[in-house]
């Protein structure tokens, strides 16, 4: 819903304030689709506000797939681009939404299909949280709701940070969609000034970063963005983060056969998180296929992987793929 434009049109029409109150429940909590649905709103003011747009974004396709359940979101632009976004139905009720802050993605990691298209546009505010009302809407059909978001889709939100936060602010207000800050997660490649945003503006929000090497210069192949933000100056920034909120952060990690999964690479992991380890957990995650750069490591050089970390006392989950079937899983986002 754009806010602004409906502020301007009740202002016009000489509304008392509790219309605005009323339509803004309808849209973040009530999830209706549309004005024509406002009950406690006469019509000659449904139709008056008819002209406005009550989504920003338009629902092209749904894509389902069952084990383990999830969908993809296919949405439409008012300027004809198209972003994806995620429901993850897990087995114990909880719903995360996977959602978008970027039209593509300026950083290039090499094995990210969003990168490889480049950057159309930042998403507004109002367009990232329409994401959520849209899937929201679309799980109540199945008794669900809407139980995490995860900034983890297309984009890199700390590069479209004044629309993120203010996202996030929409997101967790209880007037609005009141999700609370512990169950919203922003993940990043590393780009510092936005972590140290998220430490003063929203310190319950969880943290990840989008790690994928322990080493400067194999980070830097992997991921370009390595070359502004090195690894020496992030870890910096990531002990400042934990020392401001004392909250645990994650660590995405993409196994790329032959490149990062060996024996070293993760005694070298373990020693770049050894000194705050209490505040650091490991998500392993399967590649994906996006392009014929990398092939994904076995489950076994996984498992492996993960016992070097836990036995150096760090914690590590084998992440779960959601969507793969439907391109909707890590790294696969694309627009198609």
């Amino acid at each position: 819903m754009e806010i602004k434009a409906l502020q301007i049109k009740l202002k016009q029409l000489e509304t008392p304030s509790y219309r605005l109150k009323q339509a803004l429940r309808s849209y973040y909590q009530d999830l209706l689709g549309g004005w024509e649905e406002i009950s406690t709103w006469p019509k000659d003011l449904r139709d008056a506000c008819a002209e406005l747009s009550w989504s920003p974004l338009t629902l092209i396709d749904v894509f389902e797939s069952k084990e383990p359940a999830s969908a993809k979101f296919l949405f439409e632009t008012k300027d004809k681009l198209r972003i994806e976004s995620v429901v993850m139905r897990h087995k114990d009720g909880r719903n995360t939404v996977c959602i978008s802050s970027q039209a593509g993605c300026s950083m290039g990691c090499t094995f990210c299909a969003t990168g490889a298209q480049g950057l159309g546009r930042n998403l507004t505010a109002e367009e990232i949280v329409d994401q959520v009302i849209q899937a929201a809407r679309w799980l109540v059909a199945s008794k669900g709701r809407v139980t995490n978001i995860v900034f983890m889709g297309m984009g890199e939100p700390f590069n479209n940070p004044d629309n993120v936060f203010s996202a996030l602010r929409t997101l967790m207000d209880p007037d609005a969609f009141g999700l609370g800050a512990r169950h919203i997660s922003i993940s990043t490649c590393g780009i510092i000034p936005g972590i140290q945003r998220l430490a003063k503006e929203a310190p319950q929000v969880n943290l990840a970063i989008s790690l994928h090497a322990p080493e400067q210069g194999l980070r830097a192949r992997i991921m370009p963005i390595a070359k502004a933000y090195q690894l020496d100056t992030l870890m910096h920034a990531i002990r400042d983060y934990l020392q401001r909120t004392n909250r645990k952060v994650m660590f995405e990690y993409v196994m790329l056969k032959g490149i990062n999964d060996k024996v070293e690479n993760a005694e070298e992991l373990a020693d770049l998180l050894t000194d705050f380890r209490h505040l650091a957990h490991v998500n392993l995650i399967k590649y994906h296929a996006t392009n014929s750069k990398y092939e994904p490591s076995n489950q076994e050089t996984r498992r492996k992987f993960a016992n070097i970390l836990k036995r150096r006392g760090i914690a590590v989950t084998e992440r779960i793929s959601f969507g793969e079937e439907i391109q909707a899983a890590c790294g696969q986002l694309a627009s198609r």
